[in-house]
This record gives C-alpha cells, sequence and structure tokens, in this order.
C-alpha cells in the first residue's frame, strides 16, 4: 500500500552502498577491496564450497582503500561461494554480502 508523502516528511536515508569491490585478475586470490570512504569493524570472511565447508577468516578492521587478497587454491572455483559480514561504524549494524569467482 502506497503512503502519501506531504511536505514534511522528512527524507528516508540514502541506501547504503556496499564498500567491497572485487578484483577478478586470479580468481583462485580474488583481491577484496574497501572502496568506501569509512571502515569495516570486526570483518568476517567464510569460505563455502565442496573442499573447505564452514572456512571462517578474520579480518578485523579494514580501513578505506585496504586491499586483501583471498586465497582460493584448493577451493572448486565453479562451486565456491565467498561470504563478508562486517559491521558499520555510522550505525553498529551487521552487514552480510556474498559473491562468486
Amino acid at each position: 500500500m502506497l503512503t502519501p508523502v506531504g511536505p514534511r516528511t522528512p527524507s528516508p536515508d540514502p541506501a547504503y552502498r556496499v564498500p567491497w569491490h572485487v578484483i577478478r585478475d586470479d580468481s583462485a586470490h580474488p583481491i577484496v577491496v574497501n572502496q568506501s570512504d569509512e571502515g569495516a569493524d570486526f570483518v568476517r570472511v567464510f569460505r563455502d564450497d565442496l573442499v573447505a565447508r564452514d572456512s571462517t577468516q578474520l579480518w578485523g578492521r579494514v580501513r578505506p582503500g585496504e586491499r586483501i587478497e583471498l586465497c582460493l587454491c584448493s577451493a572448486d572455483l565453479d562451486e565456491v561461494v565467498v561470504t563478508i559480514a562486517w559491521f558499520r561504524e555510522r550505525d553498529g549494524q551487521e552487514y552480510v554480502w556474498r559473491f562468486v569467482v
């Protein structure tokens, strides 16, 4: 159902853009870059494939512009799914994003 918006209705906050960019030049070693202007806190990376079920890496704080290489040498690159979870500084909320190579 649509809700009418009046002249005094505050504008909603803009959508939060996922801060990650993945450089896939070498699919076995993708590079994850924090493209945002804010750091990401308590970053965890989960790799799920037939070889390494529930494999987790703790990256901690990832600063703006920081690049981290992920080693997927033993993974089946056609099956692996990488999940990144982090907390945003501004709102303290946890976010999750997934990608494939």
